[in-house]
């Protein structure tokens, strides 16, 4: 299985065959090749997620929240009950507030629109994670 390094620059559309085509695109290494890469090839490409810092649990688990009204001053984004009181403890992997993002993520099956060998950049159509200058990693 190869594996090709690289930086993703942005995310842009361009037309094709008539149609706009969302593509984000990755600037190769020096030592990888993109001899192996073509037109239309699946691929898995691994990356670091967009960091969120600490989140509360309506973004990071998308709980719905509270009530407005009946009596509700700032309860509106809480996570309400926490379990029951016989444990008298929370019980692990319980969803709670806490850090979200900055970790390996994988997006498989994304389609190479375009390789550009002499500016060594590669057109992945979709989104690879991670923000822009990040590392990104491409398996065939």
């Amino acid at each position: 299985m190869s594996k090709l390094t690289g930086k993703k620059v942005n995310m842009t559309q361009i037309w094709k065959d008539d149609k706009v085509v969302p593509v984000t695109i990755v600037k190769l290494d020096e030592k990888s090749d993109p001899a192996g890469l073509e037109a239309g090839k699946l691929v898995k490409v691994s990356g670091t997620s967009k960091g969120k810092g600490f989140q509360g649990v309506v973004k990071r688990w998308s709980f719905a929240g509270g009530p407005k009204t009946h009596g509700q001053k700032n309860r509106m984004r809480a996570p309400g009950s926490i379990g029951s009181t016989a444990p008298q403890r929370v019980v692990p992997g319980r969803k709670m507030p806490g850090h979200m993002g900055g970790e390996r993520v994988t997006v498989k099956n994304l389609l190479v629109v375009e390789v550009k060998p002499e500016s060594r950049e590669v057109l992945l159509k979709g989104a690879v994670p991670g923000n822009r200058n990040s590392r990104i990693e491409i398996r065939l």
